[in-house]
């Protein structure tokens, strides 16, 4: 049975992620949808049919940045790959990326804190482009929520990050930036219910036990990465041959 790790289960994997680890962001990520939705008229606020397209615009902004992540991560691991040699630097990013994620997973079930420090390599670049978020509000229109979700796209975190090393061991530029749209389609569900139902989602992002069982998920998700031939998911050439 032969396996094609370079993108058979990456954007797979990066939906789960997405989708689960996105509950852990509500604190930070509902405080910005917060202030969107604040900044909007009172007309719209009170009107969760006017309401919803801003929060969707917001959302989309941010899974857009995701993306554009994604294909700078395929860059790099093109330059790696071309001078450590495809099979081993392949290789070598699939074992930092289970690294990364396994570390993100004991930080959501709060047994390694220290890895919120990973957040602080994009922060000088956050510094910079942060300001041009802050002239957009208040938000007025689509278009100013959507741009204002593409500046929010680049907050440094350390779940972003899992996913982006995940990405960058997709197979190319194209590969990666679409496991990044994956990895934004993941959080998408539980992020656009923070625009629509604050309070219940943050509660549950709360929940001790709830958190813990989200961290074991991207610990077995880092395991598969790392193993990528134990994947259950994993999809391979010989079986869609005989289906």
């Amino acid at each position: 049975m032969t396996f094609d790790p370079a993108f058979t289960t990456s954007c797979l994997v990066a939906f789960v992620m997405g989708l689960f680890s996105s509950m852990h962001c509500i604190g930070m990520c509902g405080s910005i949808i917060g202030t969107l939705t604040l900044s909007l008229s009172p007309a719209i606020r009170n009107d969760k049919k006017r309401l919803l397209p801003f929060v969707f615009n917001y959302n989309f902004g941010r899974i857009t940045s995701y993306t554009v992540a994604g294909a700078l991560a395929g860059a790099i691991e093109a330059l790696l790959t071309f001078h450590l040699g495809e099979t081993h630097g392949h290789r070598l990013l699939q074992l930092l990326s289970a690294a990364i994620m396994a570390g993100a997973g004991l930080y959501i079930a709060g047994w390694f804190p220290r890895f919120a420090y990973i957040e602080k390599v994009g922060t000088r670049f956050w510094k910079k482009i942060e300001p041009y978020g802050r002239k957009l509000i208040p938000v007025k229109s689509r278009t100013q929520a959507y741009l204002f979700g593409m500046v929010w796209g680049w907050l440094p975190c350390g779940l972003v990050y899992s996913a982006l090393a995940l990405s960058a061991t997709a197979g190319d530029v194209s590969k990666s930036a679409l496991t990044m749209l994956a990895f934004g389609l993941g959080t998408l569900p539980a992020v656009m219910g923070v625009g629509i139902m604050t309070h219940i989602l943050t509660r549950l992002s709360r929940i001790q036990r709830f958190k813990q069982a989200i961290g074991l998920l991207m610990i077995i998700l880092a395991l598969f990465a790392a193993l990528p031939w134990l994947n259950p998911m994993a999809i391979t050439t010989q079986h869609l041959a005989t289906h």
